[in-house]
């Protein structure tokens, strides 16, 4: 327990996220978790209970005097990110995330702080847990599995749910309301190759790139921030290009829905061209950090002199990949005609992995338009057949469309407006919210997204404002009892 951090106001939702966050809970490891979630709504005296798929639901009778008002689901996943700097030693599978206060923020160290989406749990913890806030008829869903396929949301079956609104507790900015967002598609490349021999005359290099403010590949893809695997491959290119430098291993990037921060490549160049190529490096290196300079102040390129590679890459696949990862698109691929601002199409070259005769390209393509959606993933497709490699589309899923007449948009826009003395954001956004999945199999249910203050998800930066998770908390309470009645 961080004592600290259990003092914060408001209490009811800090001492359930420190708590929570005690407890590992990385995406597709969730049985502690969820174990966690069954004793503590079991321990209010609660009905509880964990579906097919692994998501707990928790119900709660409504106060008196809330008996007839419509029953509300409130919604929050319980999975994290897990992410670190290269240099933290932590285990995710085994310690809880080491919190502290940093003036208005509270953040991690070395780590992912798991505000997304911990906070919404907390949150939810703590309305049920109360004795004297007022509230309808509550149905808590705590989905598994978010950050990496949206699992809990795409196997919660039809009819699990009683409720009639959904208010997903998903969104990073206070003074935003979220009525729509972008679906997703995995676009996986693969392909195997003969490992060559290290030919005599040559020197090795580790060349690193590090340092990258990283973050979420959909809501801060619009930033322009460097990606470690676009950076490298540049690197790689141009070294082959003009050095025939050849690739032993490559180890870039991680979460599919984290832009990469990190990448690291074991190569060799031939040692009449290696000052040289040093030389260029250095050259490449400066420019890269001068095109960058304003976004990513802290990155560090380096080629340092490393241990002799027992195998390379296969010379004819080495140059396949590179060149089919320098034409494969990353970043905005279209803004939304329709809404000013959004995001409508994106993608993220997640992962990129060579070694041992294997490599894999990881990317996650986003969009709120399908069609869109899948142009990019058939984009991408030809750009990595065209080197022989194998693509597979997998764990698409769909955007939530903006539903501008919402009957809880109207409640929640004039509670915020009469609270705070200012109007909400309405926005759709470009990131993952199971609103889309959840109204397959629940058209009729009105849904609206709103949370605190996030900064830095998916990231070792990842930082929750403290004034923000009070105002969070007034609101929804706020909301809870101004609920619509039934009929």
């Amino acid at each position: 327990m961080n004592s600290e951090i259990k003092a914060l106001e408001p209490k009811q939702v800090w001492g359930n996220f420190d708590a929570l966050n005690a407890v590992p809970r990385a995406s597709k490891k969730e049985e502690k978790v969820i174990a966690f979630m069954l004793d503590f709504g079991k321990g209010l005296g609660l009905e509880t209970y964990r579906d097919e798929t692994g998501n707990v639901i928790i119900r709660k009778p409504a106060t008196p005097g809330m008996e007839n008002k419509k029953m509300v689901v409130l919604q929050s996943h319980l999975d994290m990110v897990h992410q670190k700097n290269a240099d933290t030693d932590f285990d995710f599978d085994t310690q809880g995330i080491q919190m502290y206060v940093d003036a208005d923020w509270v953040r991690a160290r070395g780590t992912t702080l798991g505000a997304d989406n911990g906070l919404g749990v907390a949150a939810i913890m703590g309305l049920l847990q109360s004795t004297d806030i007022p509230h309808p008829e509550l149905e808590a869903l705590f989905t598994v599995d978010e950050e990496t396929g949206m699992t809990g949301a795409q196997g919660l079956k039809a009819g699990e749910l009683k409720g009639e609104i959904l208010l997903n507790l998903d969104t990073e900015e206070d003074d935003e309301i979220g009525i729509g967002c972008a679906g997703g598609i995995d676009v996986t490349a693969r392909r195997t190759y003969k490992e060559e021999a290290v030919p005599d005359g040559v020197k090795a290099f580790r060349i690193s790139v590090k340092g990258l403010q990283g973050g979420h590949s959909g809501m801060d893809i619009h930033k322009g921030l460097a990606n470690a695997n676009k950076i490298m491959n540049r690197l790689l290119f141009e070294g082959f290009e003009n050095y025939g430098l050849r690739i032993a291993t490559l180890d870039g990037g991680g979460l599919r829905n984290a832009i990469p921060r990190e990448s690291t490549a074991l190569v060799v160049v031939d040692k009449t061209h290696s000052d040289a190529f040093t030389l260029d490096f250095e050259a490449m290196r400066a420019d890269i950090e001068k095109e960058f300079q304003a976004l990513e102040p802290s990155m560090e390129i380096t080629a340092k002199p490393a241990e002799m590679p027992k195998k390379l890459m296969d010379l004819g696949v080495q140059e396949g990949i590179l060149r089919s990862l320098y034409t494969a698109h990353n970043g905005v691929y279209r803004m939304s005609p329709e809404i000013e601002g959004l995001t409508e199409t994106s993608n993220n070259i997640a992962r990129v992995e060579i070694g041992r005769g294997e490599l894999k390209v990881a990317c996650l393509t986003r969009s709120s338009v399908e069609s869109s959606k899948m142009d990019l993933a058939n984009a991408l497709r030809a750009a990595f057949e065209l080197s022989g490699c194998e693509v597979e589309f997998s764990g698409s899923y769909p955007g939530w469309s903006p539903d501008i007449n919402s009957p809880i948009l109207k409640v929640v826009r004039e509670k915020y407006e009469t609270l705070f003395g200012e109007k909400p954001k309405v926005e759709a956004c470009h990131a993952g919210l199971e609103c889309g999945i959840l109204g397959q199999n629940y058209p009729e249910m009105d849904m609206i997204s709103f949370g605190p203050t996030i900064r830095g998800a998916h990231s070792p930066d990842e930082r929750a404002s403290i004034r923000s998770v009070e105002k969070f908390w007034k609101f929804l309470q706020a909301i809870l009892k101004d609920i619509p009645e039934k009929g």
